[in-house]
């Protein structure tokens, strides 16, 4: 079976920006080749071939696979090191001030810290839930991520953050505890009260996205009160945050959903609480220094203070450490 490498070296990626460099690559993953046989198959020059071989050699993307013999002639065949690649590179901000990129689950106590840090740092935030949020940590595509997943014995986050780095130093670190619930329109005209008058076909449904914290409860919730998803209308249109999900039910777009009671509370909807929930910031140890300003803010009284204003945030544990 064949490898996929992944390519984060900017100088391999730009040089496959290159088509015909990209297309000489792509035969090579299939099978070694020769120099006549590359210009045979591309209608080139063995010349021209030989001039683009040597770029893809020096960056390692390709190497000589074998040298054959027969008579007087002598054919060195080529190969790819890898049987595809994937191309990662994340294309950041030229400023003086570094750029520390989140990824994970959205957060609005995680957004409002990053706007009073912003002398210190910029936060790119890429909202694709918990579980996807801790994959790219683990890829190195962000240097934080945010989660609140629940495993079976009632934990939050550490399971997964033990089995998805096992080889790793990381810590996890409360940002806070905050309540979610029914989102539901203003007056609340549909009548919803529980999980299960979700599916009234009179009810318009917005989820949030697979691998999601949110969406992860949401389906477990489903599985205990033995409700199939197909019998919720909505449940395949989803969103990547709660402001998402928020703001279709503020604009008539849709009914109900799952999300924070913050959310609800900025945009004026009604809300029925359904459980409390711990939300974690995760990071590898050897990126604490770099993101020591926001660690230590979450720590203080303004910050605490601050999130009173974020309805459904509970700062008791702000800061602290979980023991992995």
């Amino acid at each position: 079976m064949h490898k996929v490498e992944s390519l984060q070296a900017f100088d391999q990626i730009k040089l496959l920006a290159d088509s015909r460099r990209m297309a000489i690559l792509r035969i090579l993953m299939a099978s070694p080749a020769t120099l006549t046989h590359l210009a045979r198959t591309l209608g080139r020059s063995p010349a021209w071939i030989r001039h683009h071989i040597k770029a893809l050699e020096s960056a390692k993307l390709i190497e000589m696979a074998e040298v054959r013999t027969t008579g007087t002639v002598t054919e060195k065949y080529y190969r790819a090191k890898s049987g595809a690649f994937l191309l990662q590179q994340m294309i950041l901000p030229k400023t003086k001030k570094p750029a520390l990129i989140f990824s994970g689950s959205h957060d609005l106590a995680l957004e409002f810290a990053a706007e009073h840090l912003s002398k210190h740092f910029h936060l790119l935030s890429l909202p694709v839930g918990s579980l996807d949020g801790l994959v790219n940590l683990r890829q190195g595509l962000c240097q934080m991520s945010g989660s609140h997943l629940l495993d079976e014995n009632g934990e939050y986050n550490t399971s997964y953050v033990r089995h998805l780095f096992p080889d790793r130093d990381m810590e996890i670190i409360t940002l806070a505890n905050r309540t979610q619930g029914l989102m539901l329109a203003e007056s609340n005209p549909k009548r919803v009260k529980k999980i299960a008058d979700l599916t009234n076909r009179n009810v318009l449904f917005v989820n949030r996205n697979a691998g999601s914290g949110t969406r992860l409860w949401f389906d477990s919730e489903l599985h205990k009160l033995k409700i199939p998803a197909e019998k919720i209308k909505g449940y395949d249109r989803v969103v990547a945050t709660h402001t998402e999900a928020a703001s279709l039910i503020k604009n008539n777009k849709a009914d109900a959903a799952i999300g924070l009671q913050a959310a609800a509370h900025q945009h004026g909807l009604d809300f029925i609480p359904l459980f409390e929930e711990r939300y974690d910031l995760v990071l590898p140890r050897e990126q604490e220094k770099s993101i020591s300003p926001f660690l230590d803010y979450i720590q203080t009284a303004d910050f605490r203070h601050a999130l009173g204003a974020l309805t459904g945030y509970n700062t008791a544990h702000s800061g602290e450490q979980i023991p992995l």
